[in-house]
């Protein structure tokens, strides 16, 4: 079977971002500066984020039947998605907080995964041809442990690319890993996985060596504003990050990398270079108040890397 495009398994959720000076303390309420809605979701963003860089994508998932499950669908439809996606009246789309600090960027988010909260491995099972057909697999953390790691059992059988986004950093079991060509974690997520500070290059590496003992096939450790570790048993190199603009909104970034390093690998890229996509894509998001709104396109991202 020829493999292409990507699949990914993941939420969706309804953003629902506020802009503001700080954080209210319990108890208080402040005027906030700005609002927006709009879809969201790790999985859902990485999706967005894959198809506007060229990827041909499936997207697994389970939402409500409700208002915010038909944003979902229109949301993807837009996108040129595909979704494999399950609909239920016993739970609602999910939500998302997300506090945005109006000069910095800076953000903080509350999500509730409604509906695909209930994603199980028989979700996953009855989406086994569309991993399968994928020349790369990406899921996330949002849904239940055992729906990811189904997801990934089903990918590494089929001989598809295994690309592991572990946020949030929530308990799983280290079998997990070994099930991943790569794993894509940030300075937070990396630290709680190995233990280790990741606060300069050489704790990423440290931490990147720490993966590699659990089995994972290459770490890429994001730094935020100083790019990506691109750690694998034979070679450690640092991804520069690309400055396509001010820096307005930091969310969502991370899931721009990860849709854009899934969409470069797709199409044939070397990894590295793939990671070099990634963090083209990241860096034009951060110029971009929004989340999904914010994933820029193949074009756009090409044009930053010959600058």
């Amino acid at each position: 079977m020829s493999k292409t495009g990507v699949a990914v398994l993941g939420i969706f959720v309804v953003d629902l971002a506020f802009r503001a000076g700080n954080m209210p303390a319990t108890g208080e309420t402040i005027a906030g500066s700005g609002f927006a809605m709009g879809p969201g979701g790790k999985g859902s963003n990485q999706a967005v984020a894959a198809a506007r860089a060229g990827a041909d994508v499936t997207f697994i998932s389970r939402i409500g039947s409700d208002a915010f499950g038909d944003l979902a669908i229109k949301t993807w439809e837009a996108e040129g998605i595909r979704p494999r996606v399950a609909r239920t009246a016993e739970a609602p789309t999910g939500a998302a907080f997300i506090y945005v600090h109006e000069t910095r960027g800076d953000n903080a988010i509350i999500v509730v995964s409604g509906a695909a909260g209930g994603l199980s491995p028989a979700d996953v099972d009855a989406a086994t041809d569309a991993i399968s057909s994928s020349r790369v697999f990406v899921t996330q953390l949002e849904q239940p442990v055992a729906a990811a790691q189904r997801g990934l059992e089903i990918a590494r059988a089929a001989g598809s690319i295994t690309l592991f986004n572990p946020a949030p950093a929530v308990a799983f079991d280290d079998s997990l890993f070994a099930l991943c060509d790569y794993v894509v974690p940030n300075e937070t997520e990396a630290e709680v996985l190995t233990g280790m500070a990741v606060s300069d290059l050489a704790g990423a590496r440290r931490a990147g060596d720490a993966l590699l003992a659990k089995g994972v096939g290459t770490a890429l450790i994001t730094l935020g504003e100083r790019g990506a570790l691109f750690h694998g048993r034979d070679r450690s190199l640092h991804v520069p990050p690309f400055a396509a603009g001010k820096v307005v909104e930091t969310a969502g970034a991370g899931d721009a990398f990860v849709g854009g390093f899934a969409a470069a690998l797709a199409g044939g890229a070397d990894p590295l270079e793939a990671a070099r996509f990634g963090s083209a894509t990241a860096g034009i998001s951060v110029t971009r108040a929004g989340t999904a709104p914010a994933m820029p396109r193949r074009a756009e991202i090409e044009a930053l890397l010959k600058e």
